[in-house]
């Protein structure tokens, strides 16, 4: 088991259930356009974000962002110490740097002293992309081990400073080398680990890929706390990382959707009326599991262990609850009616 870290409010680590991270795609000097993503982020379940500080203006305006925020905010810095210890002054839940580029140790020593005064911990953060020549040098590649190598080595200058209040990220935009290198690294350490394929696309690709990497580790147990990373709105992220997690049984809470693929026995716009129907119940704040299904054949015994599903018919669907059948109802009505009933038994369990 990994130490548990505070961030804000949130535990990390420990035993706790996995946290959903994204990152705001807003200009973070904007204070008030990154406040309303945040606000969306917060809405759709995440737990914690992460804000990119490239100068002081943006460090600065984590006073105002930090303060109003209903979720931790984690500084994101790159290069520049100083950078990282405003972030820690004006707010900042938890502080994102590569300490191996940010100088020699008298500024990763400014920078672990004013996060220790204030309990902040500190995420190191190493990519694919980032490994020093010496250790490319040593492997000959970039693989698992040379990751590790990098990422313990950049722990290793924190602890040099007296630090250990971290959290470690390791990622890469390949799936298999993320699943390979968390899979050394959760052995070489007990520090809490942030998961996440990284560039891992557009929403389509990069599900795939980050339902791939994530999913796989947290099912070896591997993995504190988890971000999607996907070219598009940040809320989506959120909304993915979900998914992975309720496939997992690793998180309660929203909508979870099951839909049989279709065959010839289908005789309703299966395809099509699922679609609408997702698209509706998806994001509604129940905890329900819900079908919709092809035909009486095999729907209602298939999922048996849904509160409410539809199955199709010739022309109309099966309303059943728990594979039970209710009522019929005709294919043209079936989105308004199956959603209406939703609401109804959402409401009943609340």
């Amino acid at each position: 088991m990994t130490k548990k870290v505070l961030i804000g409010n949130v535990e990390v680590g420990g035993g706790t259930s996995v946290k959903i991270q994204s990152m705001n795609n807003t200009d973070t000097r904007d204070a008030k356009a990154t406040l309303e993503q945040i606000a969306r982020l917060k809405d759709a379940g995440c737990d914690i974000t992460r804000v990119a500080v490239p100068d002081m203006e943006a460090a600065e305006a984590l006073k105002e962002i930090s303060k109003d925020s209903p979720i931790p905010v984690v500084a994101d810095i790159h290069f520049d110490y100083r950078l990282a210890i405003e972030a820690a002054k004006n707010g900042a839940s938890k502080i994102r740097i590569n300490p191996g580029n940010i100088g020699g140790p008298e500024n990763i020593k400014a920078v672990v002293d004013v996060c220790k005064d204030r309990g902040i911990p500190i995420r190191v953060g190493v990519n694919s992309g980032s490994i020093s020549r010496e250790i490319l040098s040593k492997y000959g590649e970039v693989n698992a081990d040379a990751m590790t190598e990098s990422a313990l080595g950049a722990v290793k200058l924190l602890e040099d400073a007296d630090f250990d209040n971290i959290v470690i990220s390791i990622k890469s935009s390949s799936p298999k080398l993320t699943i390979d290198t968390y899979q050394v690294l959760s052995k070489a350490c007990d520090y809490p680990l942030h998961v996440g394929v990284t560039e891992a696309g557009t929403v389509k690709e990069g599900v795939i890929k980050s339902a791939v990497g994530i999913g796989a580790l947290l099912a070896m147990g591997i993995g504190d706390t988890i971000r999607v990373s996907l070219t598009g709105d940040p809320v989506e992220e959120v909304y993915a990382a979900k998914s992975i997690l309720k496939a997992l049984d690793l998180r309660d809470g929203g909508i979870t959707f099951i839909s049989c693929p279709t065959c010839g026995r289908t005789q309703v716009p299966l395809i099509e009326l699922a679609g609408q129907i997702e698209e509706r119940v998806s994001r509604l704040p129940y905890n329900l599991k819900v079908a919709v299904m092809g035909c009486v054949v095999n729907g209602p015994g298939e999922a048996r262990g849904c509160d409410i599903g539809l199955a199709g018919g010739k022309d109309e669907f099966l309303l059943f609850e728990k594979g039970e059948p209710v009522r019929k109802i005709p294919a043209e009505n079936a989105v308004e009616e199956f959603v209406k009933e939703v609401i109804r038994i959402g409401e009943a369990k609340n």
